[in-house]
């Protein structure tokens, strides 16, 4: 089962937001989904972006794989280089 870190629509007509979303590669954009992860609102000034870090890094730890969007939200707001500090540290002590 291969899992991806994705957004999921939620929202209205011209008027979008998205959850952060744990759920399988094959799965609809809006269908099934294993864990929430945050949220994303593009239409505030300046864009609204949260997500729960602690669980955002066990799954990229588990192997999840972020959409190229998530990967960049994700890189902004820090977690992708504590991912990649994480996996260093790792595997230097192995």
């Amino acid at each position: 089962m291969a899992l991806r870190i994705k957004l999921r629509r939620t929202g209205t007509k011209n008027a979008p937001r998205y959850r952060v979303v744990v759920a399988e590669a094959m799965s609809k954009r809006d269908g099934k989904f294993v864990e929430a992860l945050g949220h994303y609102d593009p239409t505030k000034e300046p864009a609204q972006f949260a997500v729960n870090e602690e669980r955002a890094l066990y799954w990229l730890g588990v192997g999840a794989l972020p959409t190229a969007t998530v990967k960049s939200l994700l890189a902004r707001a820090g977690v992708m280089k504590k991912h990649a500090a994480s996996r260093a540290a790792r595997a230097a002590g192995a």
